[in-house]
């Protein structure tokens, strides 16, 4: 297993240490601290899996599969948990996670017609304000500014995912044409 793949694994084994550390009630004080490192450190192993697998030229199958899992796996991880403490509305957390089913299911399709659907920057932009969002919101900062921004990425997050969702069905559409000849 190549470099890029153990991190990817790494970002999945930090998952339920993430979730303890926030919704445990061993630690009131410094658990969502301890979870937003953890968050943070499993989000970085995101950017630099694909880095060092574009660079190096370590792109694997494995990898094309299991990248894409693992942020799932993270951000819906972690949005279940906000909307357990009440930071997050559940309504918004059923748009993102219904936008990823969607994604997941084009994608499915598209593997079974040998057609790879790359992410867009949408996609990226996506992802970026949820992480930032769920960053803001696990640290729960008792602070007017902080809060702002806290509904701000909120808001934005959910507009890029509807977004980016829209733009992955436009560009993709044809892969839902039945290719056979009649």
């Amino acid at each position: 297993m190549n470099l890029p793949n153990k991190l990817t694994m790494f970002r999945v084994l930090l998952i339920p240490f993430f979730v303890f550390f926030l919704l445990a009630p061993y630690f009131p004080q410094n658990g969502k601290y301890i979870a937003a490192v953890i968050f943070v450190a499993a989000s970085l192993t995101d950017f630099l899996d694909g880095k060092i697998a574009r660079k190096y030229n370590l792109v694997t199958n494995f990898g094309k599969f299991m990248d894409p899992l693992a942020d799932k796996l993270l951000v819906c991880s972690a949005l279940v948990c906000l909307v357990s403490t009440g930071q997050l509305a559940a309504w918004i957390v059923l748009i993102i996670i219904a936008r990823e089913f969607i994604i997941s299911g084009f994608r499915l399709i598209a593997a079974e017609q040998q057609i790879v659907i790359a992410a867009s920057y949408w996609g990226k932009f996506k992802t970026t304000f949820q992480m930032i969002m769920i960053i803001i919101l696990i640290l729960d900062l008792d602070n007017q500014i902080v809060q702002m921004l806290g509904t701000i990425f909120t808001y934005l997050a959910l507009a890029l995912t509807v977004i980016s969702l829209l733009d992955y069905l436009y560009k993709n559409w044809a892969v839902l044409k039945d290719h056979q000849e009649a």
